[in-house]
């Protein structure tokens, strides 16, 4: 009788499907959070598969800053009208015009943390109780504090030292009204993982991750896309350069790095190598030493 043995890559997939499916289960009104970057199009994989062949049974949610790709959006409807699934976009423009937010100004402007505002306000119009996400925890050492399932109180807020444990692969979807939870069915997934489940399922992604000719500025030591929303300081100039992006934000805030790699396995080859984070060159992360988690404590991703 043969044995019957499983990758790491499947035990991975297994994971994230009974966590997808145990949020559906548990919950009423669940969402999956929705940037266009790999993690959300994996997470959108994920969740194809494990309700397949029926449709994925809760919207996507888009929080659009009005500065993102072109690619990004392009993708995002693509992928939509693929998996034929409801997209909610929540708009941080109008959030702005409402006076729920004010922009920031300046040469570093970003409307980053404006999202969680309008990121709040979509969750509780829709009376989402459950906000599945596709952070991991060696992304950024304020996600390595999360749980799978990760409380929020009333106001949206996180408190890292007020979570559930999770023994036995347990979840606890308790809550009072008013509360919700994130959950992170990837938490365990490193950008390793991700790049090689992405080869070995032959997932579509948008372009940007992949070698590519754009002009840019570099700034702080971060290689910025030129754009509308990038105002240049005196002294900087716009360069041609061949880059792609590990991570996938704002263009003001989303830093590319100088690669060759255009294709899954040269991809796979960088990452292997490399010794930098893929948030490293986030620019938003560079704000502070806690600037993650002082985001998520208010009710970011």
């Amino acid at each position: 009788m043969g044995q019957y043995y499983l990758s790491h890559l499947k035990e991975l997939e297994a994971e994230a499907i009974f966590i997808i499916r145990e949020v559906v289960s548990q919950f009423e009104k669940p969402a999956l959070l929705f940037s266009g970057g790999k993690d959300s199009i994996l997470l959108a994989h994920l969740a194809k598969k494990a309700f397949y062949p029926a449709k994925i049974p809760f919207p996507l949610v888009h929080i659009d800053t009005g500065h993102n790709f072109p690619e990004t959006l392009e993708f995002r409807d693509a992928l939509v009208k693929e998996l034929g699934v409801q997209l909610v976009v929540g708009s941080v423009q109008e959030s702005i015009d409402k006076g729920r937010v004010r922009e920031e100004t300046g040469v570093n402007a970003s409307r980053n943390s404006l999202q969680t505002i309008t990121l709040l306000d979509t969750l509780e119009d829709l009376k989402i109780d459950a906000a599945m996400g596709g952070a991991r925890r060696d992304e950024e050492k304020a996600r390595a504090k999360e749980r799978f399932f990760s409380h929020r109180d009333e106001f949206g807020q996180w408190d890292p030292k007020n979570q559930r444990p999770e023994l036995w692969n347990l979840f606890n979807g308790r809550k009072h009204h008013g509360e919700h939870f994130r959950v992170f069915p990837i938490s365990n997934w490193t950008e390793m993982d991700v790049w090689q489940y992405i080869k070995e399922e032959n997932i579509a992604l948008p372009s940007l991750y992949f070698s590519h000719e754009r002009e840019c500025v570099v700034r702080d030591e971060v290689i910025l896309a030129k754009s509308e929303y990038l105002p240049l300081k005196e002294g900087e100039e716009i360069q041609k350069l061949v880059v792609r992006y590990r991570t996938c934000g704002d263009m003001p805030i989303t830093g590319a790095v100088l690669s060759n790699a255009d294709t899954l396995e040269l991809i796979i080859e960088e990452v292997a190598t490399t010794r930098t984070t893929e948030r490293g060159t986030r620019a938003d992360d560079k704000r502070g030493e806690t600037a993650m988690e002082d985001r998520k404590k208010a009710g970011y991703f």
